[in-house]
C-alpha cells in the first residue's frame, strides 16, 4: 500500500523554495539598484559591456516574467480545469486548432503550459489537442506578444510572424500526433500538487514554483546572452550570420540550450542583432516549444517515451515553419 502524500507543511521543500525565491528576488533588486556603481568600478570595457547587456535584459524582461507568473498561477488555481474539456469540439481534428487558439487566454510561459496540458489529458481531452495547447500557449499569449513588440519596436512583423508560425507548428504537431501518435507513449503520473490546499495558498505556491523555474532560467539566459555578445568573436558571429542556413540552425540550437522563458526570450533575441530577423524568428519559435527544461518537464509529465520522440519532431517542424514564415514576412 502506498503511503499517503505528505501535507504541504510536512516537508522542508516549500521552505527551501521560499528562501530561494527571496534570495533570487533580493539579488535581482540589488543588482538593478547598484548597476551604476558596479559599471563605474569595472575598468575593463568587455566586463562593462557584459554587465550592461546582462542588466538591460533582466530589467526589460522581469516585469513581463512577473506578470506572466501571476496570471498563469491565477488561471491554474481559480479556473476549473474541466472548463478546457467543455470548451473544445468533440472531433479531434477540429479540437486541435481550437486548443491551439485557446493558448491566447493563458498569459504564462511554457513552465505553466506543461502541467496544464497534462491535466487536460487527465480530464479526457485528446492528446493531440493538449499538444496543440502545450505548444501554442507560451508563444501566442498577449504577454509574450506584447514583450515581443516592445523588444522589436521597429519590426512589428516579428509579432505577426511569431504568432503565426507558432500556431501553425502547434496545429501541425497536433495533427501529426493524430496520424502517428500512440497512446502507450504517454505515461501520466498522478499528481496532487495543489489538491486540498486553500486557493490563496495554492496561488502563492504556484507563483513560487513558476518564479523558481522561470526566474532562474532568465538569469542564466541573460548571462549567456551577455557572454555571447562579449566573448564570441564578432567575426565568427558574422560568418554564421552571413550564411542563412547556418544562422537559422545556430539560433535554433541556441534556443534549445539557453532555455529562456517565453516572456523574456524576445529581449535576448533582440540583443543578437548580428543575425537576420528570420534567424531570430526561428529562435523565438523554437524556444517556447523545445528547450532543455521543457524536455525535462515533458518527461516528468508525459513520460520519457513521449518526450524523446516529441522534442526532435517539434524542433524540426519549428525550424522549417519559422524559416518559411520569416522568408515571407521579413
Amino acid at each position: 500500500m502506498e503511503a499517503p502524500p505528505a501535507a504541504p507543511g510536512d516537508a522542508p521543500g516549500p521552505r527551501r523554495r521560499s528562501r530561494a525565491v527571496e534570495i533570487l528576488a533580493a539579488g535581482l533588486v540589488l543588482l538593478i539598484v547598484v548597476r551604476g556603481p558596479l559599471a563605474s568600478l569595472v575598468s575593463n570595457p568587455r566586463l562593462s559591456t557584459w554587465m550592461t547587456v546582462f542588466v538591460s535584459v533582466l530589467v526589460q524582461a522581469t516585469p513581463f516574467l512577473v506578470l506572466g507568473v501571476l496570471l498563469s498561477a491565477a488561471i491554474a488555481v481559480y479556473v476549473p480545469r474541466a472548463f478546457w474539456a467543455k470548451a473544445l469540439p468533440r472531433h479531434p481534428v477540429l479540437a486541435v486548432p481550437v486548443a491551439g487558439l485557446a493558448g491566447v487566454v493563458l498569459p504564462g510561459c511554457e513552465c505553466g503550459s506543461v502541467p496544464i496540458a497534462g491535466a487536460l489529458v487527465r480530464r479526457g481531452v485528446s492528446p493531440a489537442a493538449a499538444i496543440a495547447f502545450l505548444l501554442a500557449a507560451p508563444a501566442i499569449n498577449p504577454v509574450v506578444l506584447t514583450a515581443t513588440a516592445i523588444a522589436f519596436p521597429k519590426n512589428p512583423a516579428m509579432v505577426v510572424g511569431r504568432a503565426g508560425a507558432s500556431l501553425i507548428v502547434a496545429v501541425l504537431m497536433g495533427w501529426l500526433w493524430l496520424r502517428l501518435g500512440k497512446e502507450e507513449w504517454i505515461k501520466l503520473p498522478y499528481r496532487t500538487e495543489y489538491d486540498g490546499m486553500p486557493r490563496f495558498q495554492a496561488f502563492v505556491a504556484a507563483c513560487r514554483h513558476d518564479i523558481m523555474h522561470a526566474g532562474g532560467f532568465l538569469v542564466l539566459g541573460a548571462a549567456a546572452a551577455a557572454t555571447i555578445n562579449v566573448t564570441v568573436p564578432q567575426s565568427l558571429l558574422q560568418s554564421l550570420a552571413d550564411k542563412a542556413v547556418l544562422a537559422v540552425i545556430a539560433l535554433a540550437l541556441l534556443a534549445v540550450l539557453l532555455s529562456i522563458c517565453s516572456e523574456a526570450d524576445a529581449f535576448v533575441a533582440a540583443s543578437l542583432s548580428t543575425f537576420s530577423l528570420t534567424a531570430r524568428l526561428v529562435f523565438l519559435v523554437v524556444g517556447p516549444m523545445v528547450d532543455l527544461k521543457l524536455i525535462a518537464m515533458q518527461s516528468g509529465v508525459f513520460g520519457r517515451r513521449f518526450a524523446w520522440r516529441f522534442a526532435p519532431a517539434t524542433l524540426l517542424m519549428a525550424i522549417l515553419i519559422g524559416s518559411a514564415v520569416g522568408v515571407v514576412l521579413l
